[in-house]
């Protein structure tokens, strides 16, 4: 009787059987990571489509994008402690099907503010779902060399999805409506599910903690007031009281939100892990990632298709050096670290993306697809370099009772410096846009909703152009070319300073040795549901 009590309480990680079977769950978990990434590309490729049939505003587009990333990013945490207790596999599955939901809504929707509020509602079900994802792999590859295998090949999905993404939204859009893009997760989440179920083995923390819905409450509120504020501000102006006091509301806010988070005694962002220089290191060089990122995916579609005149589907093959790059490099980043350290690996990734932004934002109104070429290149071999080896950082650093709420530590600082980038380089972007363009047309009496859409969008106004017609509408539409063109080069060399100033903090953060601290083995707290039930 002693002896099989015993046998209960020894700890042991949650993995399937087989070594066969393992792989296969890792497979379940890549798939459904596909469909994430695959949305986000899509999505970009379908931007100008929004301008045209919604009649979306720049403005608009980057709510579309961010209100998405938003609640993504406000609810990571929260879903990570709740998958730490209530079970991983369970609240994985659980996000599967709510994200499947909030695609056929905005599938369906009719208006750009219905569209928002969907993709709102996407952000919910992506945050339920993702945190799960890293900590299950966690928890399965127990092994740190196969966990540096299994990682890299969840980062490598993540290139295949942007890869893949431009091609499938450009081959979706040239035969069915815009919804299509969105309406493509739902058939990916049944199916991620159906074998979810089967393959999956379930593991919660014993000892987890309490969910921080304050926290929540208070990061997405300070984050919101924040992106409003950058994201309004072209339109409203930046020394609008609105803007100013949104912004100020913002900064408070979060200021508020880390207070709260070194005080209560159940905090979603656990201060305390950010004394480890292997995840601060890493989860700021992540931020920068995506900062660079995600703010040149949201231009470079726009520019691809009404700058250089390409349609959805020749704009997706375009952006495949770029994506093609980081789903090859990705991969190889576990041979990265053993021949170099995480913060050299990380450092020199970030580098490449400074390097790739600056050489496109050299880009003029004269400029070639070849001629951007060489900095989409550097682009994906950047983030195929930093991504992989600074989630390693992040994962090899912790406990395996605390991978729910590290993975979504990462993932949320990475959804946030996404969201910054959109904000921050489109803003940069619709400011010098708009002021370019209404000096354009000043000496002219334009008609108030006419001056509205032009000003509203590079897509609007080259609308407004075709039906002038002429040589004025030439004109205009030469104009704004230029317009977005300028407003586009000031924000990729911001996004290439930021790269460059995440370099340094890699370098001066990130500790040398070729292995990153933390767990290499079970943790006494973690709850082997899978082998309770013989998975």
């Amino acid at each position: 009787m002693t002896t099989h009590v015993q046998m209960r309480k020894a700890p042991a990680l949650p993995e399937p059987a087989a070594p066969g079977r393992r792989w296969l769950a890792l497979a379940v978990l890549c798939v459904t990571l596909l469909m994430v990434t695959l949305d986000t590309t899509v999505l970009n490729v379908a931007l100008p489509t929004l301008v045209r049939d919604l009649h979306a505003t720049t403005t608009e587009l980057q709510w579309i994008v961010d209100a998405y990333v938003l609640v993504f990013a406000g609810l990571l945490l929260v879903a990570g402690s709740i998958a730490d207790r209530v079970g991983r596999k369970r609240v994985f599955c659980v996000g599967l099907l709510a994200f499947a939901a909030g695609s056929a809504w905005a599938a369906f929707s009719g208006s750009t503010g219905m569209l928002i509020a969907a993709r709102a509602s996407m952000g919910i079900g992506g945050a339920i779902m993702m945190p799960s994802t890293l900590s299950l792999i966690t928890s399965i590859f127990t092994d740190a060399a196969q966990r540096q295998r299994a990682i890299g090949l969840w980062a490598g999905t993540s290139g295949l999805g942007i890869a893949l993404g431009p091609i499938v939204g450009g081959a979706l859009l040239a035969r069915f409506w815009w919804g299509s893009v969105f309406l493509i997760n739902v058939p990916i989440a049944v199916a991620g599910f159906a074998l979810a179920v089967p393959l999956l083995p379930e593991s919660r923390s014993q000892s987890p903690r309490r969910p921080d819905y304050a926290g929540a409450v208070l990061s997405i509120a300070g984050l919101g007031l924040l992106l409003w504020s950058l994201i309004e501000a072209p339109a409203r102006g930046w020394t609008s009281p609105r803007v100013l006091a949104a912004g100020t509301g913002g900064l408070v806010v979060l200021a508020m939100f880390v207070l709260w988070e070194g005080r209560t005694t159940h905090p979603m962002l656990n201060l305390a892990l950010f004394r480890e220089r292997a995840l601060t290191g890493a989860v700021c060089s992540m931020a920068m990632v995506a900062f660079g990122l995600f703010g040149t995916l949201f231009l470079l579609t726009q520019y691809l298709q009404f700058s250089l005149g390409y349609s959805a589907l020749a704009a997706g093959i375009r952006v495949l050096p770029a994506a093609g790059t980081i789903a090859v490099v990705a991969p190889l980043s576990a041979f990265f670290l053993r021949v170099t350290t995480v913060r050299y690996t990380v450092a020199t990734g970030l580098a490449c993306i400074a390097a790739g932004l600056w050489q496109l934002s050299g880009a003029t109104v004269a400029s070639t697809y070849v001629s951007i070429l060489p900095g989409l290149v550097l682009l994906g071999l950047g983030v195929g370099l930093a991504m992989p080896a600074a989630t390693e950082s992040v994962m090899g650093s912790l406990p395996s009772a605390d991978t729910g709420v590290g993975a979504a530590t990462n993932g949320a600082f990475m959804q946030t410096g996404g969201a910054l980038g959109v904000a921050v380089i489109g803003s940069l972007l619709n400011t010098r846009y708009t002021g370019n363009i209404s000096a354009v047309l000043a000496p002219h009496h334009v008609p108030a909703a006419v001056l509205g859409t032009v000003r509203g969008s590079l897509g609007g106004a080259l609308e407004v152009a075709a039906r002038l017609g002429g040589q004025f509408g030439a004109e205009l539409a030469a104009a704004a070319r230029s317009a977005f063109v300028s407003g586009m080069d000031l924000g990729l060399l911001t996004g290439a300073l930021v790269a460059f100033a995440g370099c340094a903090v890699a370098l001066a953060v990130l500790p040398e040795g070729r292995r990153t601290a933390g767990r290499q083995g079970p943790a006494a707290n973690e709850v082997p549901t899978s082998r309770k039930r013989g998975i």
